[in-house]
Order: structure tokens, then C-alpha cells, then sequence
């Protein structure tokens, strides 16, 4: 069993985010995911790409029922201003997650 993930600059789009949520939904042992410099929702670091908030929006549903993961990090992956809210609504129900880097935003 893996406690830790880093997946950092791997050039993860919507898509990956999605298959990387699908996992974080059912593991009960990763207690820390790096997935800071990708385009999980498309957009690249100049701001160019086409918007998709689906990876982001899976991610927070998962982090809704993970109970382990405690460390998250998504500095850099424009997730944007609906990904903000998923990700706050996540947040309202997840009672493990105590730390969560959303720099760069």
C-alpha cells in the first residue's frame, strides 16, 4: 500500500484528474496526493486552454467520501472558480483533510 502520491508536473489534464478521483474515492490507505503543476482543468499556466472543470469537480466528489487522505496539493492547476467551489463544498463534509495547498490559482 501506497501512504503518499506525487503526480506533480505530469501533464494530468481533465481526464487523468477524473481516473486519480475514481481511485481517491475508494483507497482507504494514500494519506497525501501531490497533484500541484497540472492542467486538471485544461488550462495551462499562460492561461491558455479550454476550461473543463470535470477532473476537479470528480476529485472534490471523492474527497466527500475519502476518509484518509489528509494532505492535498493543488497549487498550480488552475482550477478556477467553479473547481474553488467544488472543492469548498467537499470541504464542508470531509472531516480528515487538514491540509490543502491551493496556491496559484
Amino acid at each position: 500500500a501506497v501512504p503518499s502520491l506525487d503526480l506533480s508536473s505530469k501533464g494530468l489534464g481533465p481526464g487523468s484528474a477524473a481516473v486519480v478521483a475514481a481511485g481517491v474515492s475508494v483507497n482507504g490507505v494514500l494519506t497525501s496526493l501531490d497533484l500541484r503543476g497540472n492542467e486538471i482543468c485544461g488550462i495551462d499556466e499562460d492561461g491558455d486552454g479550454e476550461y473543463d472543470a470535470s477532473g476537479i469537480v470528480a476529485l472534490a466528489d471523492a474527497l466527500k467520501v475519502n476518509a484518509v487522505l489528509t494532505n492535498l496539493d493543488l497549487t498550480d492547476c488552475g482550477i478556477g472558480v467553479e473547481g474553488a467551489k467544488a472543492i469548498g463544498s467537499a470541504l464542508a463534509i470531509n472531516g480528515v483533510l487538514t491540509d490543502l495547498n491551493l496556491w496559484d490559482n
